[in-house]
Formats: C-alpha cells, sequence, structure tokens
C-alpha cells in the first residue's frame, strides 16, 4: 500500500465506498441514478453518465477484479502521466468504453436493442491503462495464477483484446456489452498514448517510455541545480532498466529513488 500513488488511491477508496455505500445504505439507487444508458446519457443528455459510471460496479467480485487491476497497473501510468494528466487518461478511456458501447449497440452490433440497459465499471478505464504499460513497458514480465503461465506485458494486453474481440464477434459470454467497453477503453488509452500532446491543457509532465522527459509544461523559473541533474540522470537509468528488463528487476534501493521521485513529482505539481 505505500507504494500507491494519490490518484490511485483515491479511485480504489471511491469504488469500493461507493459501491458498499451502495448496497448497504442505499439498496442500489445510486447505480439506477448514475450508471450509463444510451437513452439517458445521449437523448435525455445526462451526459455525467459518460464519467459516473465508471464509479459503479454490479457485483463484489467485479468491484474487487477491477480493483486488483487498478492497484497493480494504475500505479505506473501515475507516474508516467503525473497524477493530474493520470486523472484525465483514466476518466477518458472509461469514457472511450461507453463510446463504442454506444457505436455498437446502435449499429446492431451487439445483442439485443434495449437504449436504456445500464453499463457500469471501471473496466474500460483500467483496459486503457493496461495498454499504456504494455506500451512503455512491452517486455515486462506478468505471472497469472489462472492460468500458472507468465507472459509478457504486450502478450497480456494483446490476449485480453483478443477475448474482447472474440466475445463481440461471436457473441459468446453474455457480456457483449461489457466486452465493447473494454475494448474502447483500451482503444482510447492507444490513442491517448500515442497522440498525448494534444492533452497540453491538463497541466504536468509527461515521461517518455524510454525514461527521457517527452514533454514539459510546468514552466521554469529557475535552472535545475546540479543536484537536480543527478538525481533525474538516476531516474532515467532506472526507467531505462524497467523498458529493458521489466520492474521486478529493480533493487530495493532503485525502487527507493524511484518513490522519493514519485513523490517529489507529487509536489511540483500540486
Amino acid at each position: 500500500m505505500a507504494q500507491l500513488t494519490p490518484v490511485v488511491k483515491g479511485l480504489l477508496i471511491l469504488n469500493l465506498g461507493i459501491y458498499f455505500a451502495d448496497m448497504l445504505v442505499f439498496e442500489f439507487t445510486i447505480r439506477e441514478r448514475f450508471a450509463f444508458a444510451i437513452q439517458s446519457a445521449l437523448f435525455n443528455f445526462a451526459v455525467w453518465e459518460f464519467i459516473t459510471f465508471q464509479f459503479i460496479h454490479g457485483s463484489v467480485g467485479h468491484v474487487l477484479f477491477n480493483c486488483i487491476g487498478l492497484f497493480f497497473f494504475g500505479p505506473w501510468m501515475e507516474r508516467w502521466w503525473g497524477p493530474k494528466r493520470f486523472l484525465f487518461f483514466y476518466l477518458i478511456c472509461g469514457a472511450g468504453g461507453a463510446i463504442l458501447y454506444t457505436v455498437l449497440q446502435l449499429a446492431g452490433v451487439l445483442p439485443g436493442s434495449n437504449l436504456q440497459t445500464g453499463l457500469v465499471g471501471a473496466s474500460a478505464g483500467i483496459y486503457g491503462i493496461l495498454v499504456g504499460v504494455a506500451i512503455i513497458a512491452p517486455a515486462m514480465r506478468v505471472a497469472l495464477l489462472f492460468p500458472p503461465i507468465t507472459l509478457t506485458m504486450r502478450q497480456f494486453a494483446l490476449a485480453l483484446l483478443a477475448i474482447s474481440v472474440g466475445a463481440i464477434v461471436l457473441k459468446i459470454g453474455g457480456n457483449e456489452g461489457g466486452e465493447a467497453g473494454h475494448l474502447g477503453g483500451a482503444i482510447m488509452g492507444f490513442v491517448l498514448m500515442k497522440t498525448h500532446g494534444w492533452t497540453g491543457w491538463v497541466r504536468g509532465k509527461i515521461s517518455s517510455p524510454r525514461g527521457r522527459p517527452a514533454s514539459d509544461f510546468t514552466p521554469k523559473i529557475r535552472p535545475r541545480t546540479m543536484i537536480d541533474l543527478h538525481g533525474q540522470s538516476q531516474v532515467d537509468a532506472i526507467l531505462e532498466k524497467i523498458s529493458r528488463d521489466g520492474f521486478q528487476s529493480l533493487t530495493d534501493e532503485e525502487r527507493d529513488v524511484l518513490h522519493r521521485a514519485a513523490k517529489k513529482g507529487e509536489k511540483q505539481n500540486l
């Protein structure tokens, strides 16, 4: 838990807190009012549903599974984007899931034609995160519990996307709408990772996948000191190592350096 970044920690608290509050206190009225539905979001102009549905879940297993994905992969993307840009990235990927769900539903690709069917869950944003991590560190190893195999991050992301495409095309699994949301979040994540320049109005810093700054929108009032340069070179070398050998190759000392650099960056972005 000590390694969690602030936005990821806040998202975990919100996802779990809203679900259990909705179940125990509000008897799922939050889900009924804030889930995404094409009828209400588009035709009744409840556009906030493009965001609110991402914090609502259908079951305990649903919310826990999404929180696990966010717990393991979210901090990677938050450290790469910075807190403010990461939150923007996450929410837009989630909205991308609702957009593709809407397009496929209106096009008749998804089974059924009920425009009032609700879409809930953080999965679209998490699929965007998975694609982002696969772009940053494609060779990172991911050990799965079931099935008990080890994949690279790129293989893991491609396998999940293949499952989503297969479920939609073959109409298997009974969750084609949810899989459309997953696929939409992944596509939006890819687009944002490849064309992040247009997000320049969100204040913060982006680092390149190889560890060198790609763009910096925080004004610099004073020149960097030799100490700053030395610290940055350490971080660059560590990020280079992560990109080459994976996060698990880091020593405890290198992890501490990254953690201190992340904390410093958070303070500068406040």
